[in-house]
């Protein structure tokens, strides 16, 4: 256990806040620098997972709406395209501090040949927008019985 050692004297005891708010302002300036890379580029997360014969692709975009994604599939690239924007009412000059991200994103995707382009489907519920990519039935694995002799 560290010991501090405490000062006594009415000279420290008035620098004392200063320098408190010395060190915190430098710290949260720090820690904003380094952050701040991060915060200029949006992107939600995304978890890709095969569920009965389909790709599934769930992206994290909390405070959307359906109508700010654009989806589009351009050969086997599907390109996820949104944009998060701040509440009109509040400017962004009155916040003291934003750690929420807000902003446009970007993301695509390549898709194997085994997809079913005509049959791909979004839906956005609870901050989760979800994508169903079927597979053609053709190439969906499928289970062969062996026979007795």
């Amino acid at each position: 256990m560290w010991m501090v050692p405490t000062c006594r004297s009415e000279v420290a005891s008035r620098l004392w806040p200063e320098t408190s708010r010395f060190f915190n302002d430098y710290f949260d300036s720090f820690i904003d620098a380094t952050l701040a890379p991060a915060r200029d580029k949006w992107v939600p997360a995304v978890d890709i997972l095969e569920k009965d014969g389909n790709l599934i692709l769930r992206a994290e975009a909390p405070g959307l709406t359906e109508k700010d994604f654009d989806i589009k599939l351009e050969g086997n690239v599907l390109t996820v395209k949104g944009e998060k924007k701040l509440d009109k009412e509040e400017k962004r000059d009155s916040f003291h501090r934003v750690e929420r991200f807000y902003g446009s994103f970007t993301r695509s995707f390549s898709l194997p040949i085994t997809v079913d382009p005509e049959k791909i489907h979004a839906e956005y519920r609870n901050g989760v927008l979800t994508i169903t990519v079927p597979q053609k039935p053709e190439v969906r694995p499928r289970e062969i019985p062996v026979l007795a002799g």
